[in-house]
């Protein structure tokens, strides 16, 4: 994959700060990251269960989208459309070009695992939150007719739309599973690689999807998946809102955390890689339109916000049983 550079960003997206993490992040306008819908008087995701519902709906909403000639948005889109900061932009063209249409507008992801991730031919691997099926089908070409390509979803009108995508595609080593990402469908010690975009932090339990992915990687298997985190306090409004929920930031761990978990499941070799970093002021249309005062969370938002790419490996010597 081609990583854009800060002179081939859009106009008016520049870094926070001169300052380079490690070359591959750069900065883009901040989503939506919450609505008024609390001061509507519309719930808002107040247990695990509730979340999940939430999601299940909105991600099954964004796939009917598609499927009528849509495209999805990552967060609430402005009057001007669907210019959504998170999910624009990942694939080069060469990707794109070799997948079905619907598999690329019904991309809700954060990052591009499969264009940072290693994996080999032969390998076994498990996309978690699968949606349209891009990623799973873009491993599958990576891994070859020797390997096999897992993507798992709950919801049943993406796993119908990553059907349709796969018969398009012609590819014929994937497989899409029905289930949650909490309770991995998969036998211990039966993949390779997991990856995942955008999606673990949606989960209202985190450490269970993180035990969980240990449990079926092979001992040296590889955790490469790309999420959003966050740097510092965030105000609890952004986190309990409901559109922020399945906008892909209230979820949000904080990088510190997210490391902390992974290796409180059993991992090591761990390291964070930020990819993108969101700001407020060039999503200010979209958040005035849900009004919200821009210049008010503008300090409290900048910065805070991260698409990351998160690596990790399960040990050679434990073998889950």
């Amino acid at each position: 994959m081609s990583i854009k550079t800060e002179e081939s960003a859009p106009q008016g997206l520049k870094p926070l700060s001169s300052e380079s993490l490690d070359g591959t992040a750069k900065a883009v306008p901040f989503p939506n990251p919450y609505s008024a819908m609390k001061a509507k008087g519309l719930p808002t995701a107040n247990s695990g269960a509730g979340i999940k519902e939430i999601v299940k709906q909105k991600y099954g909403e964004a796939a009917l989208r598609v499927t009528t000639g849509g495209s999805s948005c990552c967060g609430a889109a402005s009057a001007s459309g669907c210019a959504d900061p998170i999910t624009s932009n990942l694939y080069d063209a060469s990707q794109i070009g070799q997948l079905p249409q619907e598999a690329v507008l019904a991309s809700l992801g954060c990052g591009n695992p499969t264009a940072l991730a290693q994996l080999n031919p032969g390998e076994t691997v498990l996309d978690l939150g699968s949606g349209g099926g891009i990623d799973v089908l873009l491993s599958a070409r990576r891994v070859g007719p020797t390997g096999k390509a897992y993507g798992l979803d709950m919801t049943d009108p993406m796993l119908a739309l990553a059907n349709e995508n796969k018969r398009k595609s012609g590819i014929e080593n994937v497989e899409f599973l029905k289930g949650e990402i909490e309770n991995i469908p998969l036998p211990d010690n039966s993949v390779d690689v997991i990856i995942s975009n955008c999606v673990i932090n949606l989960s209202a339990d985190k450490d269970k999807v993180l035990r969980g992915a240990f449990r079926v990687l092979k001992p040296g298997g590889r955790f490469a998946v790309s999420d959003v985190v966050t740097r510092g306090e965030i105000l609890p409004d952004i986190r309990q809102s409901v559109l922020a929920w399945v906008g892909c930031m209230a979820g949000a761990l904080d990088e510190d955390e997210y490391r902390a978990k992974l290796a409180a499941a059993g991992f090591e070799q761990i390291t964070l890689e930020p990819t993108r970093i969101y700001r407020a002021e060039d999503a200010r249309e979209t958040l005035s339109g849900q009004g919200i005062d821009v210049d008010a969370i503008a300090p409290q938002v900048d910065g805070k916000f991260l698409s990351a790419f998160i690596r990790a490996v399960k040990p050679r010597h434990a073998v889950t049983e």
